[in-house]
């Protein structure tokens, strides 16, 4: 079984708003999205900027990192613009018993 973090209650994270925490070694992002909840590495791999302060296209599904403007797909962690071109880590997001949680594994 893998590890599953409870973030928040749902109702404590309505369309357009974010959480981050921190886990190990790195910090996650997340974020819903329309009603679509993501959990993004809050890292950009560009320069290692906090990512998850970015704006989000939810139209797109992607999120800009604030310091230099790459977008990052939400779903897979690509960018899809430059400067950065390595990936970023995303993760399962799940709502059991109105919580919010991020499988880690």
């Amino acid at each position: 079984m893998s590890p599953l973090i409870d973030i928040c209650p749902l109702a404590d994270l309505p369309p357009g708003s974010r959480r981050t925490f921190e886990h190990e070694d790195f910090d996650i992002a997340v974020l819903n999205v329309g009603g679509t909840l993501y959990a993004i590495e809050d890292r950009c791999s560009h320069d290692d900027g906090p990512l998850g302060d970015g704006p989000v296209d939810a139209a797109a599904c992607t999120i800009e990192c604030p310091r230099h403007g790459s977008l990052f797909d939400l779903q897979t962690g690509k960018p899809t613009t430059l400067p950065a071109y390595q990936p970023v880590e995303t993760f399962p997001v799940t709502v059991a018993d109105g919580m919010v949680r991020v499988d880690v594994d």
